[in-house]
């Protein structure tokens, strides 16, 4: 059911057009967090020609180089997309189906192979207003076909980062998000955050964006959609109106979110050191730069609040904590000089 969700957008004539597939997962049993992703960049005319890659990052608080991370750039030539089943593939590098991803890369000294899958969601995760997606103005989509699954399979790493050992990940149910994004441009500056590693409760799921759009030369101010699913029920503050209410900020590794309805309110915090981040580059269609910093491996806490709607005071109801299990970014026009590791970049 949520194939749908993953299906490419492109083309394949458009220009002005990135996309990308992508699943970031904790393994439990290490500490680890990992965030792969297959992407497609057609760019205008102006500023190149489209080509296709496929990016790996591992985070080990354990290890010397706890943030590393490479990507590997390929032809168009060798992309390959088929909506039934749901299929996008570069050759015989990287696939991405409804219910798995594998890829075998090997560049600048590292050697990386996954093999991935995880059941399929009961359903698409929105992350705004239905009505939003098929509008062509907003500059950027994202939708998760599966927010919250248990994955299984392995990934090994071999490399300068790994001394030269091989290093092995087996996942056993470990809790996975995978996510579909495309548009014309990214942001002015963003984040996203995400964590469904939460102590005690393995089926709650965070989800939260807030982002800086700029129109004709003046930035906007900052806008946030968050959701929590708890318990069975679904606190998805996503809505138009939502976003008044909603407050989102990010500081040198930090980011506070929040959200209100009548009865139930949302706050949450995502923090990473700088050696536990990595600063990829990304490149608008247009050629502008931009500037991603990531982690998979950040504490965070999520906390409800209750009270009866519109009157008496708000409750705690419940905290939610991991330490380690986090996943979020922030990205910029500029690249943050406090974070250190570089996703390297291979042609």
């Amino acid at each position: 059911m949520t194939a749908p969700g993953n299906a490419m957008v492109w083309d394949r004539a458009q220009r002005g057009h990135y996309e990308v597939w992508y699943l970031t997962a904790s393994h439990l049993a290490s500490g680890a967090g990992f965030w792969v992703r297959l992407t497609l960049e057609a760019p205008y005319e102006s500023a190149g020609e489209p080509y296709c890659e496929a990016w790996f990052a591992c985070f080990d608080p354990n290890a010397s180089t706890p943030a590393w991370g490479f990507h590997q750039r390929f032809p168009i030539g060798l992309l390959e997309a088929q909506r039934s089943p749901h299929r996008v593939r570069i050759g015989d590098h990287a696939e991405v189906t409804d219910k798995s991803f594998t890829a075998k890369l090997s560049a600048g000294g590292h050697e990386v192979s996954w093999d991935l899958s995880w059941l399929p969601a009961p359903e698409v995760h929105l992350h705004y207003p239905p009505a939003l997606y098929g509008l062509s103005r907003i500059d950027t989509k994202v939708c998760s076909p599966n927010l919250n699954v248990p994955l299984r399979g392995t990934i090994r790493a071999r490399g300068p980062a790994t001394g030269g050992a091989q290093r092995e990940w087996s996942f056993e149910g470990d809790p996975a998000d995978q996510t579909h994004v495309w548009g014309r441009k990214h942001a002015h500056a963003w984040v996203w955050s995400h964590c469904n590693a939460f102590a005690g409760n393995r089926s709650a799921a965070w989800e939260g964006i807030s982002a800086r759009l700029k129109r004709g030369g003046l930035v906007l101010p900052t806008l946030t959609v968050v959701s929590l699913d708890l318990d069975g029920e679904k606190h998805h503050f996503t809505g138009l109106a939502d976003t008044l209410l909603s407050r989102g900020r990010w500081q040198d590794g930090h980011y506070q979110a929040r959200a209100s309805g009548r009865s139930v309110k949302l706050e949450a915090e995502f923090t990473s050191r700088p050696e536990h981040l990595i600063a990829t580059p990304y490149v608008d269609p247009d050629g502008e730069p931009s500037y991603c910093m990531n982690s998979c491996i950040a504490d965070c806490t999520v906390t409800v609040w209750r009270r009866s709607p519109f009157v008496g005071r708000w409750r705690e109801a419940a905290r939610l904590t991991s330490r380690g299990g986090g996943h979020w970014e922030y990205g910029q026009r500029a690249p943050d000089p406090a974070v250190k590791a570089r996703h390297e970049a291979y042609p």
